[in-house]
């Protein structure tokens, strides 16, 4: 067994998604395609902090080999969060993408948009969806829904493909050599007391795939690494605390709202029994000690 750091923590993350080496052979696993070049575009989104969660950002490059031998400029958006979000946070970062004219591919004689791969890292689970990866691709279709062979830049541009991790679901699956690479991913694997460090089965990964456990070795022992392991703890619990206070005060509506339903349910019931006994609207309200109108409201 090999203890490594938590790539869960976005300083991790960062730390070994910044060697070239190893982003390609993760994302070359993920795309299940061969990455001839890849580079780190700049950060301009990447490792954002947030109040109220975690979500680390890092784009790329990259040419690719597709199954036919061809190759491809693509740009690959890669988010990972430890924590549930509302999609609208991925949306907004996908549209910086649309927006950023770099994007753009240098032929002088085209202005499509590059092409774009959206991967998400998710700490958390979708639904009822319980693979822990899963590919959304896209199809050309015609009106009888056929299959349309080829590509177009214009299409590419304006749509994307995605590639969904869910990490709860990993739990030590070695189906494929993906599955076995994201291992590295696995908490189910974090260390009794440490929650810093995973506890790996370094026989489950291919020769190919050391270099990313070597990193993540390096990671565990790097000092601004830790600090900053032990600086997102803190946030954490930060959010945590902010969440139980706001689930304490939610709690105290609803037993508020109970409380007003059955109230109301009370004087309803007392209502009909005056009415049975013919008392009009404004003698139920004399009786009750209660505006006419909320005896209407309530009847």
């Amino acid at each position: 067994m090999t203890l490594i750091a938590n790539p869960i923590y976005d300083s991790v993350f960062k730390y070994m998604m910044e060697d070239e080496r190893v982003a390609n052979i993760l994302l070359s696993a993920l795309l299940k395609k061969e990455i001839l070049e890849l580079q780190v575009r700049q950060h301009e989104y990447t490792n954002v902090q947030r109040t109220h969660i975690s979500l680390f950002r890092m784009d790329f490059s990259a040419k690719i080999k597709d199954d036919k031998g061809e190759e491809h400029l693509v740009l690959i958006e890669l988010q990972k969060t430890w924590l549930p979000t509302e999609t609208l946070r991925f949306r907004q970062y996908l549209g910086t993408h649309y927006l950023n004219k770099e994007n753009v591919r240098k032929d002088p004689d085209s202005q499509y948009g590059l092409p774009i791969i959206s991967i998400y890292i998710l700490g958390h689970t979708l639904g009822e969806l319980r693979e822990p990866v899963i590919y959304v691709r896209r199809r050309y279709l015609d009106y009888e829904d056929n299959v349309i062979e080829g590509k177009d830049r214009f299409i590419e541009s304006l749509t994307h493909d995605s590639i969904i991790v869910q990490i709860p679901f990993l739990r030590k699956r070695t189906r494929n050599r993906l599955e076995r690479l994201l291992n590295i991913f696995d908490q189910d694997c974090r260390l009794e007391g440490d929650d810093h460090l995973l506890e790996i089965d370094e026989s489950l990964f291919h020769a190919e795939d050391v270099p990313v456990l070597t990193r993540l070795l390096k990671a565990g022992v790097a000092p601004d690494v830790r600090r900053s392991m032990d600086v997102e703890d803190e946030i954490l619990s930060e959010i945590e605390a902010r969440d139980t206070v706001i689930m304490q005060k939610d709690q105290v509506i609803q037993q508020k709202d109970q409380t007003i339903q059955q109230k109301d349910q009370l004087i309803r019931s007392m209502i009909r029994m005056l009415e049975q006994e013919g008392l009009d609207e404004r003698q139920i309200a004399q009786k009750l000690a209660l505006p006419v109108e909320q005896i209407r409201q309530l009847k």
